[in-house]
């Protein structure tokens, strides 16, 4: 965690990317909560009914046959959150580190509580997101 801030509520529109089409590699899922005093990596289902049912955690086993996808969602409820992942390597008897951010500046994640969420429909194009209990619209209102 390099920094923390008042959400942005109320100055922006939450937009969903989830659904699509993806590579042929499953990834890995890890969540991250922000809002924890020291936030780590916890590795998650995929929650899909063509990847697998339990979670795998570190550590795995590459090459250039066997590579891995991590696809890691970050989340907070309560800042605006600037941070960046660091991951522990090892190969043929040397070690190190890698650090993974946004060409160089920390990723930013900011809590979407209040805000309108929209998701893509494809021709409908993006549309707001309804909850699953009520079928209503989050507009953030």
């Amino acid at each position: 965690m390099v920094g923390r801030a008042v959400p942005a509520t109320r100055r922006g529109i939450a937009y969903s990317t989830a659904d699509g089409c993806g590579a042929t590699l499953q990834p890995r899922y890890f969540s991250i909560d922000l809002d924890a005093h020291r936030p780590r990596p916890r590795a998650v289902r995929a929650g899909r009914p063509d990847s697998p049912s339990f979670a795998v955690d570190f550590p795995y086993r590459v090459s250039l046959q066997e590579p891995e996808v991590l696809l890691v969602s970050a989340g907070t409820e309560s800042c605006t959150c600037d941070w960046y992942l660091e991951l522990e390597w090892s190969s043929q008897g040397r070690s190190g580190t890698v650090r993974i951010d946004d060409h160089g500046r920390p990723f930013r994640t900011t809590s979407i509580k209040g805000l309108p969420h929209y998701w893509y429909r494809g021709p409908a194009g993006w549309v707001p997101m309804t909850t699953a209990a009520d079928g209503e619209a989050e507009t953030g209102g």
